[in-house]
């Protein structure tokens, strides 16, 4: 058997590396290996997860005003989801017969715009009508990606938390503001990487730190500013001198912290009572690589982001997990669910392939909107012999017949679906968040590109012009039109204007920090700067070599740390990396 081999990837022609692990698993699953690279890969999945380009539209069943995640113009029929989860509507009623002259992903793009699709993939939320990707939610507004949270605004990847703003995947955290990647945290605001702190502000990789402010690096300390130690009379007086309700104080600290951790060091990466595992933002996994923002289970995986409470033995996948296994190629995922590959928003499904908003169902192939059936194909009910029958057949066809896309890239059995046949354009999608596009690149790689409404808001207010200080803002502010201060002059999906509710106010008001100046999607896209690349580089530890901060515990070698490691610092990047042995020495 062939241990390693390198390939080139059909769509942007660079090199990438099978291994023996990889080949085990294909043939496992019965998949031919990928010829798509895995970025690639990543990027073709991106493209159909539109998680916050959220649209008007009316029900197509009941008429009813609804708010959706697909564009009025992709003329694709849209149920409110209560319409979508009754039993008003039958999705075997628009089943349809194999076709043989045709591709299979033009079949497949022709059930799309049949069969029914619900507006948003929010379960069981109260008074969270904007938001998306959501479970549990309540009283949330412009949340998305979130489960189990109360009174959050303007935040993504959030779970169990309450009463906060503007976060990028924070857990079990409460009144908090502009945090990313944390966990446990209590009136803890514009931190990164930190766990279980309370009463702080401007924190990186800390643990455990009370009434801390601008600090990087700390475990289980008290009423430090930029990492030196005072008494709490003394924490007082210097923290007095830091009044962030006002915008001005506010953004020159900005500037001071930005260039006091530039001279930090940082860990290769976070992963956390793992064993055998690459990636970053890794927790309680093993035998897994190429795995981020994993927050429990990932066992003998590969190329997963963003998952949690259960994943075995899957490939390529984002938003999965509860019980994931043997799944390749998937998104919102899982949920108890086995072999589900090439599949969109599937739950508790079995044996399912190439499946767009499937739930509790098995053995289905080419599906839409499938519940509690078995032995499916292009929604059309089979026995189960006649279903064992076919689905060969069907496969054959994928590779004799291949859909082949305008860039003339070849999809046969075991390719994900192709972007083209997205009902999402590049820049509505979280790809163009992780791997941002111009327009002209994106039209040039073959993605849509969905031109930007012109807006004809009548500006109330510059952001320039709000007044500098919180105390001073009064409630004739909310509702009105404020003009962004980007004015559309970036590539960060720029609304320019937004409006600050009456929630959002008080929320700044008891905190004392100054009002934003940016519209919500730009806010989201400068959280989105904190954060690393989905992608590892081959590095030595930085430790000993010159530019690096002094040691101040012995770190058991002399000299360069000959440390080698995985990690998602590229090596053009200004940061002094440690591996986890000089890291753990030096903040323990």
């Amino acid at each position: 058997m062939v241990k390693t081999e390198s390939k080139i990837c059909q769509n942007c022609k660079k090199d990438f590396v099978i291994e023996l692990e990889d080949f085990n698993f294909y043939e496992k699953i019965k998949v031919p290996p990928p010829t798509f690279c895995p970025e690639c890969r990543i990027v073709r999945r991106f493209i159909w997860r539109n998680e916050r380009t959220l649209y008007h539209n009316k029900c197509a069943f009941s008429g009813k005003p609804i708010i959706t995640m697909f564009a009025p113009e992709t003329n694709l029929v849209v149920y409110d989801r209560d319409i979508w989860w009754g039993d008003k509507w039958d999705p075997l009623a628009y089943g349809q017969d194999y076709d043989f002259p045709k591709p299979f992903f033009e079949q497949f793009s022709e059930l799309l715009h049949r069969v029914p699709l619900m507006n948003l993939g929010n379960s069981n939320c109260v008074n969270s009508d904007y938001g998306n990707h959501n479970e549990g939610c309540r009283n949330c507004y412009l949340t998305f990606a979130a489960y189990s949270n109360e009174n959050v605004s303007y935040s993504t990847g959030v779970f169990e938390s309450k009463d906060s703003i503007d976060l990028y995947k924070v857990g079990k955290s409460e009144q908090c503001y502009e945090d990313v990647l944390c966990n446990a945290l209590f009136n803890t605001h514009f931190s990164y990487d930190s766990d279980e702190c309370i009463d702080s502000y401007f924190l990186t990789s800390c643990l455990n730190l009370q009434n801390c402010l601008g600090c990087m690096n700390l475990r289980h300390k008290k009423h430090c500013i930029f990492n030196k130690q005072y008494t709490k009379e003394e924490y007082d007086k210097e923290r007095a001198k830091y009044d962030f309700g006002s915008y001005e104080v506010l953004e020159r600290f900005k500037k001071e912290y930005k260039n006091f951790i530039k001279n930090q060091f940082r860990r290769f990466a976070f992963i956390y009572k793992s064993k055998d595992v690459t990636g970053d933002n890794v927790m309680f996994s093993k035998n897994s690589k190429m795995v981020f923002d994993i927050f429990s289970e990932a066992e003998n995986s590969k190329y997963i982001i963003h998952g949690a409470a259960g994943i075995k033995e899957c490939y390529d996948g984002y938003g999965i997990g509860a019980k994931a296994e043997e799944g390749y190629e998937i998104f919102d995922t899982g949920i108890q669910g086995y072999r589900q590959m090439f599949s969109i928003i599937n739950h508790t499904c079995q044996e399912a392939q190439y499946t767009y908003m499937c739930f509790s169902a098995g053995y289905l192939f080419g599906c839409i909107g499938i519940r509690n059936q078995e032995y499916v194909i292009l929604n059309k009910r089979y026995t189960k012999e006649e279903y064992k029958k076919l689905l060969p057949k069907i496969i054959e066809h994928m590779n004799t017949m291949p859909y082949v896309d305008k860039q003339s890239r070849i999809y046969k059995y075991g390719e994900f679906f192709p972007s083209e046949i997205s009902p999402f354009a590049y820049n509505e999608t979280i790809a163009n968040e992780y791997y941002p596009k111009t327009e002209t690149e994106a039209l040039q790689a073959g993605f849509r590109w969905k031109e930007v409404t012109q807006r004809s808001y009548a500006i109330e207010v510059n952001s320039k012009d709000l007044p500098d200080h919180i105390k001073d803002t009064n409630e004739s502010i909310v509702g009105k039109v404020i003009g962004c201060l980007h004015g559309e002059k970036c590539n960060e999906q720029c609304t320019l204007a937004f409006k600050i509710t009456d929630m959002e106010l008080k929320f700044h008001k008891k905190l004392n920090i100054a009002l934003p100046r940016l519209c919500p999607n730009c806010r989201h896209y400068q959280r989105l700067k904190k954060r690393n690349p989905f992608k590892l580089w081959h590095r030595q530890c930085m430790c000993g070599r010159a530019g690096s901060p002094q040691a101040t515990a012995n770190h058991g070698h002399e000299g360069v740390c000959p440390n080698e490691f995985e990690t998602s610092y590229a090596p053009d990047r200004p940061e002094i990396v440690y591996c986890e042995k000089c890291y753990q020495q030096e903040v323990y």
